[in-house]
């Protein structure tokens, strides 16, 4: 009776075995080991099942926060050149009141035109930047479509060997067939290991769906973005066209205006030596005054240290020779006690620093290419140094500074702390402002009105006067900055506006 039980119950375990098609390789270990009858456990499926957990995960992914600041700096950059065309606009507008066709409405023509092609550049970046990413997420997408279909193809095999085992009695008779309460446990562990499988499964599945959606929703967007952005630069091009055709109609009116152009461009030239020359004898000045004022100082301090050392010797009950005894003797020296202007005065080539003066310089020199503009509106219509006319064909003009086109009435800032250096009227150039700040020199020529005197001490952005119109209607603003008797070019050292 025994023997026919243990018979029937090796055949019942073995018909398990065949229904359910697998056990977990842990079971079959410790199965063994409880049992002495020689069964050949069959192969474990849920092995490929946690194989697949591991291989068939999608892996998130995230957008770099680099390309992210870029497009950011992009859409700044964007903001910064639709101010830039405003502003020329609202200064074309009053240009163009005055003459069908001047240098100030061709100025500005020029600078509508760089900015459309910074624009139509930027939108060219933006554009291969979309490109990269949507073959980055298509890319994306693809992968996330083929881990979906692996992650599904396991889900399946799953359901087909729990199917076999769906039945709650054949899961008992399972756990009932057990030879010993730890065999019995661990059965227990594995259908729970087995269901919670399936589940984890099914929760891959939908966090894939839910991936692949989210990427299908972002390639869509960023299809939508490259198409908006293909019709801008379409419609970019069209204006830069149009911008250009109008230069050539602007340089051809001008042409016709030949003679009266080269009369304006002499007139230019004899004030902008006129304003030289005034730069340069102010600099000169300012430098023989502080040489002698170090000298006199200089002068002053040996004589004071001379009587210090003859008090010190009278205390001490002997007789010496000193400037103090007398004033014609060795320390009186003709060439630097000498209250006015000497040779070697005007021979210096530097400002002479004081302890203040030094600090100023220093924190001038400590800002370049930060300094704010010396007015608020505005382009710059004409940089430093030597380059062709506009219009006159060999033809090269040069300039000390730059030329900054502007509003009719502006208001001119100063764009550091300093002295009031001169206040002065020079034709051509109409009043101009020279500040200094140490051994350095702004100045800031064409102003129609001024609300400082010479000597005043002004801050930085402190208004010192107003922008003069010309008889064409345009603004414009010159400025110049100098290093002692260097001449510097003034966009290095101002900053973006």
């Amino acid at each position: 009776m025994t023997a026919s039980l243990t018979i029937s119950k090796f055949y019942c375990l073995l018909g398990l075995l065949l229904l359910l098609g697998a056990l977990p390789a842990t079971a079959q270990r410790h199965a063994r080991a409880k049992t002495s009858k020689a069964k050949q456990p069959a192969k474990a499926r849920p092995k490929t099942a946690t194989r697949s957990r591991t291989r068939s995960r999608p892996v998130p992914t995230r957008r770099p926060r680099q390309r992210a600041k870029s497009k950011e700096q992009l859409e700044r950059e964007r903001q910064t050149n639709l101010a830039r065309i405003q502003e020329a606009g609202k200064v074309l507008t009053q240009t163009t009141q005055k003459k069908e066709a001047t240098l100030g409405q061709l100025n500005v023509i020029k600078e509508k035109l760089t900015v459309k092609q910074g624009q139509i550049q930027h939108i060219s970046t933006q554009l291969q930047g979309i490109e990269t990413n949507v073959h980055q997420t298509a890319r994306q997408v693809l992968t996330t479509q083929q881990q979906l279909a692996n992650l599904k193809v396991e889900y399946a095999r799953l359901m087909y060997a729990a199917s076999k085992t769906s039945s709650g009695f054949n899961q008992l008779m399972f756990l009932f067939a057990a030879e010993s309460f730890n065999q019995f446990v661990l059965r227990l562990r594995y259908v729970r290991q087995y269901t919670e499988e399936r589940q984890k499964q099914a929760q891959r599945i939908m966090g894939a769906q839910q991936q692949l959606s989210h990427q299908l929703d972002g390639l869509t967007q960023q299809r939508q973005r490259q198409k908006s952005l293909l019709t801008t630069q379409l419609v970019e091009n069209r204006n830069l066209l149009g911008l250009k055709s109008e230069q050539d109609e602007v340089v051809q009116q001008l042409s016709q205006q030949e003679q009266g152009l080269r009369a304006e461009l002499s007139q230019r030239q004899r004030a902008v030596a006129q304003l030289d020359e005034l730069i340069a004898q102010r600099v000169r000045e300012e430098i023989a005054r502080a040489a002698r004022a170090a000298r006199l100082a200089a002068a002053a301090e040996r004589r004071r240290a001379a009587r210090a050392a003859a008090s010190r010797g009278r205390s001490r009950g002997q007789r010496t020779e000193s400037p103090a005894d007398n004033d014609d003797d060795a320390g009186a020296n003709p060439d630097s006690d000498a209250p006015e202007e000497t040779s070697a005065d005007r021979n210096a080539s530097r400002v002479a620093l004081t302890p203040q003066t030094a600090l100023l310089s220093s924190n001038f020199a400590g800002n370049k290419g930060r300094l704010p503009w010396p007015v608020a509106r505005g382009f710059v219509a004409q940089h430093f140094g030597r380059h062709a006319h506009p219009v006159l064909r060999h033809v090269v003009v040069e300039n000390r500074g730059v030329d900054i086109q502007t509003a009719t009435n502006e208001p001119v800032r100063s764009v550091f702390a300093g002295r009031v250096l001169t206040v002065a009227q020079v034709p051509g150039m109409n009043t101009i402002v020279m500040i200094q700040h140490g051994e350095y020199f702004t100045v800031y020529a064409r102003l129609r009105s001024v609300s400082v005197h010479e000597g005043q001490q002004v801050d930085a952005r402190d208004t010192i006067g107003s922008a003069a119109t010309d008889a064409d209607g345009t603004a414009l603003v010159q400025f110049q900055v100098w290093r002692n008797s260097a001449n510097l070019n003034p966009e290095g050292w101002l900053g973006h506006k």
